[in-house]
């Protein structure tokens, strides 16, 4: 947040004392409140309903009701022409190329299928490979994949879909089993095991991570897999437009190549969305975590093809991004650093929040710190709260940190800030998108052969995802959902080229018309965000 008036010094040149004596636990109504008062997802201002599509009536964000009523990037004629012939012609397509759409990819590969692999930047470029704390997966002795389910149930406050999260708790062990095995270099205790961390929220340790660079090694691994299997790849080709086929289905989809700026059309007896999330669209003005292609691509293609969504009112913002120094802001200091003894405290230096409470608790109570005056102000005007990793080494000995974070210590470092011994100021970052296209257990859509996997789908984590289990979605549903993808695009019947269009976009645009006659409306996909005329770098 930002404040009027002038500059403040450096933060870290008046440091309190800092108390380390327990925080006030935050429990029944006064939790509730919290969230409804400070949480943004409770908040009213800045909210649309939508007027077109099939999630009419629903309360979203003004960023994600621009995007879904917006008109297509193929806005003339000659544009929306289909061509003779495709550019490629395919059993499966995959749109994305992070976690989930490189593992759909490989195990596509395995079951004989034609597979292409398109995204808007390079493979691998996405949301997994910045993940840093870890997966968490039951695989502990006293731990089981039902108590892994009481949490993250009770940790989305009793609305995410049980049957997509029994799924994801049951796979989740196999899944690390297939990771382990391709080469994946997990942290491993004494004893040689894999090492289980707690995370917030979480009854049981149960997370598995390669230091503070989880998805980075995971995905070190997986591209170069993927490189080798014989996957034709598409790299610099964002998605515009998904094809509409026979009876309403979905048959494939409309590129453009980011060097020629040419269209690439591509027939597909499946489409497989793993486009990720919307942290890139800065909901509600936060700065983000995520990655820069992150701008919710996905959503607005399948909205316009007759795909519903839910819960796009819910966001996660992850309690810990750095606010400053500027340059480095919404990048995230891992919750694994306050699993492991990390402490919070306001500019008096107290503890005001139990740090292992779920996300959206500890999001909440910052926000109330920073907007009650208890915050710590930034040069540029910012507020925020301090995040102590010096108190783990104090507890666990002398260069656990350096040890356990060492990407944490290297960036922070470059900005003159050791964190080994001095706090970092922290606030608040968009992070991850809680809803998204609703899908079944098979990455089914409500369009006949689209499909989702990961961040662009809903439904799993309800209102509020507990640390470490979209890395383990990522996994589960890119592999069940490429395996069952792939599968039916194999028994789908043959479909004529001339039978494949666009004219689900001009319905969609005429129903905009109607909605909002003579309005100057936004075009999405956004592909890139635009930050040059920006009023606040610290977005950036």
């Amino acid at each position: 947040m930002t404040a009027s008036g002038g500059l403040s010094s450096n933060p870290y040149d008046h440091v309190p004392s800092l108390d380390p004596s327990d925080p006030p636990k935050i429990e029944g109504s006064e939790r509730q409140n919290l969230l409804s008062r400070y949480y943004p997802d409770y908040r009213p201002e800045h909210k649309s309903t939508l007027r077109v599509g099939c999630n009419k009536g629903d309360v979203v964000p003004d960023e994600i009701s621009q995007i879904l009523e917006s008109r297509s990037l193929l806005e003339t004629k000659v544009d929306r022409m289909v061509p003779k012939e495709p550019d490629a012609d395919v059993d499966l397509l995959i749109i994305g190329g992070g976690g989930a759409g490189m593992t759909a990819a490989l195990f596509a590969q395995e079951s004989g299928a034609k597979v292409l692999l398109a995204t808007k930047l390079r493979v691998g470029d996405s949301n997994t490979v910045m993940a840093e704390g870890g997966i968490q997966v039951a695989l502990g002795g006293d731990d089981s994949p039902v108590n892994h389910f009481k949490d993250a149930y009770r940790g989305g406050h009793f609305v995410g879909k049980p049957d997509l999260l029994s799924v994801l708790v049951k796979e989740g062990p196999d899944v690390i089993g297939w990771l382990v095995r391709k080469g994946v270099l997990f942290d491993r205790d004494s004893s040689g095991n894999l090492s289980l961390r707690k995370g917030g929220g979480t009854s049981r340790p149960r997370l598995i991570s390669a230091k503070d660079y989880t998805g980075l090694e995971i995905v070190r691994v997986l591209k170069e897999d993927l490189l080798n299997s014989g996957v034709a790849i598409w790299e610099f080709a964002p998605a515009v437009e998904l094809l509409q086929g026979p009876e309403g289905s979905c048959a494939g989809a409309v590129f453009r190549d980011v060097d020629s700026g040419k269209l690439k059309w591509v027939k597909a007896k499946s489409v497989l969305l793993a486009t990720g999330g919307t942290g890139r669209l800065h909901i509600g003005s936060f700065a983000t975590s995520n990655h820069f292609g992150a701008t919710g691509d996905g959503l607005v293609m399948a909205y316009r093809l007759g795909a519903g969504l839910i819960n796009m009112d819910s966001f996660q913002y992850h309690p810990t991004g750095v606010i400053y120094p500027s340059e480095m802001a919404g990048m995230l200091i891992t919750e694994a650093v306050r699993g492991a003894g990390a402490r919070l405290y306001n500019k008096s230096g107290k503890r005001f929040v139990p740090e292992l409470e779920t996300r959206d608790v500890v999001a909440a109570a910052i926000i109330r710190e920073c907007e009650e005056g208890r915050g710590v102000r930034t040069p540029a005007g910012h507020f925020g709260v301090y995040l102590d990793l010096a108190s783990i080494d104090r507890d666990m000995g002398e260069g656990t940190v350096s040890k356990r974070f060492p990407n944490i210590v290297k960036l922070m470092g470059k900005h003159q800030v050791d964190c080994t011994v001095q706090p970092i100021l922290v606030y608040p970052t968009l992070h991850y998108q809680n809803g998204g296209v609703t899908t079944d257990t098979m990455g089914h859509t409500s369009v006949p052969h689209l499909y989702v996997a990961g961040e662009v789908s809903g439904g799993v984590h309800g209102k509020n995802r507990l640390m470490g289990n979209s890395l383990l979605e990522v996994f589960v549903y890119g592999r069940r959902v490429g395996m069952i993808a792939s599968e039916e695009a194999q028994k789908r019947n043959p479909f004529s080229w001339h039978e494949v269009s666009v004219t689900h976009v001009e319905r969609f645009e005429n129903e905009l018309e109607r909605e909002f006659p003579g309005t100057h409306l936004s075009e999405a996909p956004l592909l890139f965000p635009d930050y040059r005329n920006h009023p606040d770098n610290a977005l950036a």
